[in-house]
C-alpha cells in the first residue's frame, strides 16, 4: 500500500470515529504574550489531525481562518456577555447572526457553550443563566440552525456533591432551582450536559489519599479499586467516577437520559514547588491514557459504551494566566507549536500527530523499593520472557550493575515486547513511563531512535502579536471532604479483608 493512501485511510478512519462514537477535542485559549495568527493555529490544528475544537469566544478573524476547514467548532458566549444575553432575545439573536450565521456554512460550528463554569465563577450572573441558553436556543431555531448547533453551557464538578460514591451524588441544592430547569431543557432539545473534570485537583487536594495511579488511569490490583457499595460498581479511575456522580445526580433531579460531553479536562506538565506531580511525565500518562480511554468507546461504569467525548486542556501553554505556575503550562504545545511532551498514543491512530511512540520508554521509579524492584526484574527476565542476557556481566548493558539500571532495561524491553500496551509498564507500581531515552553509549534499550531523549521539534510556527483572555479562576475550587471520606472508608475495608 503506497503512503498517501494510507494516509487517506488514516484520515477516512479519523473522521468516521468522530461521527460513530467518542471524540477528542482540543481546548484554545489564548493568554498567550505571543499568541500565534489564527492561520497558525489552524495550521497546527490540521497537522495534529484535531477535528474538534473549543474556542472561548468567537473572535472572527480565527473564524475566517478555519473557514473550510471542516475541523467542528464551539463557539462561546464569554462570560461577561451573559448579563446582557441573558436579559434580552434580541441581544441573543444579534450574537447568533455575528457569531455564527456569518460563519455559515464554510466555518463548521456544531455548538454554543454559553459560557463558563458561571454558577461557580461568575454566580452573579447565574439568574439570568437559563434565559440566556432559552434565548441562544431560540435564535438558532429562526435561522434553522437548531438541529446543526447545539447550546448547553460548561460546569464545575464542584456543584456536584457526595461524589463518591457515586451513586450518592447530587446537586448543590443552592443551584437546584436553576440547574433543573436547564437540565430539562437541554434534554428536550437533544443536547447534551457539559462538564469539565479535573482529576489532577482531586488528587492534589486530597492530601494522598486518592492514589497518583488512580488519578491517571495507570492499572490497579483488584483491591485498589474504588467500589460503589450501592452499585457494586468498580472505579478504576478518577474521571469515571466523576462523570458517573453527574449521572447520578441528574438522575436525583428525573433527568436520566441527557448525555455528558466532559468540555474540560487535562494535567499540567510544570509546577511550582509545591505541586511535586505537575511533571511531563504524569501530563503525558493522563493525557494519553485518557484519548485511549475515550477513543475506545469504553464509557463508565455505570452507562459503559456510552460515549464520553472530551476536550483536553488545552492546545497552547498560556504564560499569562495569573495563578499557581501549573496553571500556565497545560498545554501541549508552546506559543511557537513546539510540543511540550511527546505523548503515546499507540493505537489512537486518529488524532495528535506528535505521537512518537517509539520515544517512549519504560523505567524503575525513582526510590522505588529495592527488594520489590529486584521481584520485578526477576520476573521480567523469567516469566515475562524478556532477552535479558545483555545485562550479565561483561555484556552490554551490564554497567552501572544497579537494581534500577538492570530493572529498567528489562521493564523497558517487556513494554515493548508488548507493544506499549495499557498496563505493560506497572510491574506493581515500580515503574514509570517517561520520554527521555535512558540509553548510554554501549547499551541501546528496546524503542531507542538513538537520539538520547531528544525528540524532533514540533510545526515551528512564527509568534504574533494577537493576544486575547478568558480564564475561569473556579478551575481548582473541587470539594475532596467526599473524596477523602470514600476512599478513607476504602482503604479501611482493604485492610479489614487482610
Amino acid at each position: 500500500m503506497g503512503v498517501p493512501l494510507l494516509l487517506l485511510l488514516l484520515l477516512a478512519f479519523s473522521v468516521a470515529r468522530a461521527d460513530e462514537g467518542a471524540f477528542i477535542g482540543v481546548n484554545i485559549g489564548t493568554a498567550l504574550s505571543s499568541m500565534p495568527s489564527p492561520t497558525q493555529v489552524v495550521a497546527l490544528l490540521k497537522s495534529q489531525q484535531i477535528h474538534h475544537i473549543r474556542l472561548y469566544d468567537a473572535d472572527p478573524a480565527m473564524l475566517a481562518a478555519l473557514s473550510n476547514s471542516n475541523i467542528r467548532v464551539t463557539v462561546s458566549v464569554p462570560n461577561d456577555q451573559i448579563l446582557a444575553v441573558g436579559q434580552s432575545n434580541s441581544t441573543a439573536a444579534n450574537w447568533i447572526t455575528r457569531n455564527v450565521v456569518a460563519h455559515l456554512p464554510s466555518v463548521n460550528i456544531t455548538a454554543v457553550a454559553v459560557g463558563s463554569e458561571i454558577l461557580t465563577s461568575l454566580p452573579h450572573a447565574s439568574p439570568v443563566l437559563f434565559s440566556a441558553i432559552r434565548f441562544i436556543h431560540s435564535a438558532l431555531v429562526a435561522a434553522n440552525l437548531d438541529r446543526q448547533i447545539k447550546v448547553s453551557t460548561p460546569h464545575s464538578s464542584s456543584i456536584i456533591l457526595d461524589s463518591f460514591p457515586p451513586s450518592q451524588a447530587f446537586f448543590n441544592r443552592t443551584w437546584e432551582p436553576i440547574l433543573s430547569p436547564i437540565l430539562k431543557f437541554l434534554q428536550s432539545t437533544d443536547s447534551y450536559f457539559m462538564l469539565n473534570v479535573y482529576p489532577y485537583y482531586d488528587y492534589m487536594q486530597s492530601n494522598g489519599v486518592v492514589p497518583l495511579d488512580y488519578a491517571l488511569f495507570r492499572p490497579l490490583p483488584p483491591t485498589k479499586e474504588a467500589v460503589d457499595a450501592n452499585t457494586l460498581l468498580h472505579y478504576t479511575n478518577v474521571f469515571d467516577a466523576v462523570v458517573d456522580a453527574a449521572y447520578f445526580a441528574m438522575a436525583y433531579l428525573n433527568v436520566t437520559n441527557l448525555p455528558v460531553v466532559v468540555m474540560e479536562s487535562g494535567w499540567p506538565h510544570k509546577g511550582d514547588a509545591n505541586e511535586p506531580d505537575a511533571t511531563t511525565d504524569n501530563a503525558n500518562t493522563y493525557n494519553s491514557n485518557l484519548i485511549r480511554h475515550v477513543l475506545n468507546n469504553t464509557g463508565t461504569p455505570k452507562h459503559p459504551g456510552i460515549p464520553v467525548s472530551t476536550y483536553i486542556y488545552e492546545l497552547y501553554d498560556e504564560d499569562e494566566r495569573p495563578g499557581a505556575m501549573s496553571e500556565r503550562f497545560w498545554g501541549l504545545f508552546n506559543g511557537n507549536g513546539v510540543p511540550a511532551y511527546t505523548l503515546h498514543l499507540t493505537g489512537s491512530g486518529v488524532v495528535l500527530a506528535n505521537d512518537t511512540t517509539n520515544e517512549t520508554y519504560c523505567i524503575a521509579k525513582d526510590g522505588a523499593d529495592e527488594k520489590m524492584l529486584q521481584a520485578a526484574l526477576d520476573w521480567a527476565c523469567g516469566q515475562g520472557k524478556v532477552d535479558c542476557s545483555v545485562l550479565q556481566q561483561g555484556q552490554s548493558c551490564y554497567d552501572p550493575d544497579t537494581v534500577n539500571w538492570h530493572a529498567s532495561y528489562a521493564f523497558n524491553a517487556y513494554y515493548h515486547k508488548m507493544g506499549m500496551t495499557v498496563g505493560s509498564c506497572y510491574f506493581n507500581g515500580v515503574a514509570d513511563i517517561t520520554t527521555t531515552d535512558p540509553s548510554h553509549d554501549t547499551c541501546k534499550f528496546p524503542g531507542s531512535n538513538g537520539k538520547n531523549g531528544t525528540f524532533p521539534n514540533g510545526t515551528s510556527l512564527a509568534p504574533s502579536t494577537n493576544s486575547s483572555a478568558e480564564t475561569s479562576n473556579a478551575r481548582q475550587d473541587y470539594g475532596t471532604a467526599a473524596i477523602i471520606q470514600f476512599m478513607g472508608l476504602l482503604l479501611l475495608s482493604n485492610l479489614l479483608l487482610l
